[in-house]
């Protein structure tokens, strides 16, 4: 059972995270933190030691959920393989899910704090390189099944996938055209099937 403390922790978290993924950390106002919150500066500093914490926990609040909703959709098989379509499957409506928590995480935090804040920018890099090790790892798991082609590089086929999605992603938002998304899907499962199914 959550503590009074971590469930305004959470509260405000979730009034917040949206509000730094839009606006960035250097746009973000403190008079947009206490308008979206209701609370008093000193009560959100009661939670946080400075914005900077705020931010970088927001951040974290944001991507969790795209995380969870990705965690979630590849849960629906326990082959490696299929993982990996179940990962780009989730993309497919990753444009009408990330508007809700107000964007992309990664593509919004990451091109906003590239020059702006070095430690918000760096938690970005930590979450892109973990992400491709755990789709390098789901790809290990297909060469040791026998379901993936064993001469394929991991890590560089990982990076390969998740920065085609999140160049679509960020094509997505600045034309307003899911399509973006659909066609790079289409093609990244192409790709899967023909470099690294096992025939």
């Amino acid at each position: 059972m959550m503590t009074k403390s971590e469930k305004t922790t959470k509260y405000i978290l979730e009034k917040v995270a949206p509000i730094f993924n839009q606006k960035g950390y250097s746009a973000t106002s403190m008079s947009n933190l206490t308008a979206a919150t209701g609370l008093t500066k000193g009560a959100i500093y009661g939670n946080f030691k400075n914005k900077e914490e705020l931010a970088i926990k927001a951040f974290h609040f944001s991507i969790n959920q795209v995380l969870k909703g990705i965690s979630i959709h590849q849960n629906k098989n326990k082959s490696p393989l299929q993982k990996l379509y179940l990962i780009t499957d989730f993309y497919k409506n990753y444009y009408d899910f990330s508007k809700k928590i107000g964007g992309c995480p990664i593509l919004n935090i990451g091109v906003n704090e590239k020059n702006q804040n070095n430690k918000l920018h760096h938690e970005v890099m930590l979450i892109i390189n973990k992400t491709q090790l755990n789709i390098a790892k789901l790809i290990d798991q297909g060469k040791e099944n026998g379901l993936i082609n064993k001469n394929i590089d991991s890590i560089n086929f990982a990076r390969r996938l998740y920065s085609h999605i999140q160049g679509a992603v960020f094509m997505t938002y600045t034309m307003n055209d899911n399509n973006y998304l659909y066609e790079a899907i289409e093609e990244m499962n192409l790709i899967i099937k023909n470099e690294l199914e096992r025939l």
